[in-house]
């Protein structure tokens, strides 16, 4: 292999590193520098205090209820919309009358704000005049209204259940793109060898749209984890933070509080968890690869 050869990639790939460089190494030093000093509320370096950001933040129940709460967002809204989605896009694969307009259909709420999606449910949870509730007391499954986002019970499942209906279209997207790759003759052959629908599910599509569903997991995981909208324009976190997750706890302690060390800390503490969580998911996958 000639020296020209070795160099090259290393030459192409330098754009891209520079410039993630740019976007990734500059803003987690800047954290890094907030995190570790007072700060007033105009940004303003002060006094250098270590870990003293960060011990405030393990200090706060409502830090600790937020981080456990975002992994039970992530792993709901992600999982959710990954079972959901296998389903739905096994039947948009099959070719029937009227496919593309139902193509449409699932997309179309992937072409509308987050922000608008939340605050049309909000509307539709509304404990007074809600639509949902309207609809459950006309069918006789409920006697009186119930507060949907005013309880601690209820406001946060139902922000995991739109998270879910949200996040659908793109991972359908992604799997209908693994489903369009698998070839026709490898179900002819499995159906002339007699395999039901579940075997060919369980021993061809499945293995085939791995990666896809991988890539589903990944790219949903980092999206959702940081997601903001739904929960802010539906609750702001409320009642009492009961629905706070990390993203939304850091906007309060950075520009409500004005505690902009310890936002920055925040920031600094999910970057951590993702940056984890993308080292194994890379570790488990090199693994995997070498295996086979």
């Amino acid at each position: 292999m000639t020296s020209k050869r070795v160099v090259a990639p290393y030459v192409l790939i330098l754009p891209s590193f520079v410039l993630a460089a740019l976007i990734v190494i500059w803003p987690v030093n800047e954290l890094a520098q907030l995190a570790s000093h007072s700060v007033n509320r105009f940004g303003q370096l002060r006094d250098f205090v270590g870990m003293a950001n960060f011990r405030a933040l393990l200090d706060d129940p409502n830090f600790i209820d937020a981080l456990w709460r975002t992994g039970i967002w992530t792993i709901g809204v992600v999982g959710g919309a990954i079972l959901c989605s296998v389903p739905v896009a096994l039947v948009l694969n099959e070719d029937f009358y009227g496919r593309d307009l139902a193509r449409v259909l699932v997309m179309l709420p992937w072409a509308v704000s987050l922000t608008m999606t939340a605050i049309v449910w909000r509307w539709a949870l509304s404990g007074e005049s809600g639509m949902l509730n309207s609809a459950l007391m006309d069918f006789g499954i409920i006697d009186e209204n119930i507060q949907w986002l005013a309880e601690a019970r209820t406001a946060f499942p139902m922000q995991i259940l739109i998270g879910i209906l949200v996040t659908i279209p793109f991972t359908v997207t992604i799997i209908l793109g693994g489903l369009a790759s698998i070839p026709d003759d490898l179900y002819e052959a499995a159906a002339l060898e007699g395999a039901g629908r579940w075997e060919q599910f369980r021993y061809i599509t499945l293995p085939l749209i791995a990666p896809f569903l991988n890539i589903a997991l990944v790219l949903n995981t980092i999206y959702v984890f940081n997601s903001f909208p739904i929960i802010w324009a539906m609750t702001q976190g409320g009642p009492a933070n009961s629905t706070d997750i990390l993203v939304t706890y850091l906007y309060k302690v950075g520009f409500r509080l004005g505690k902009l060390g310890e936002a920055s800390a925040v920031s600094l503490v999910m970057f951590g968890i993702l940056l984890v969580f993308t080292l194994i998911y890379v570790r488990l996958t090199a693994s995997r690869g070498a295996k086979a």
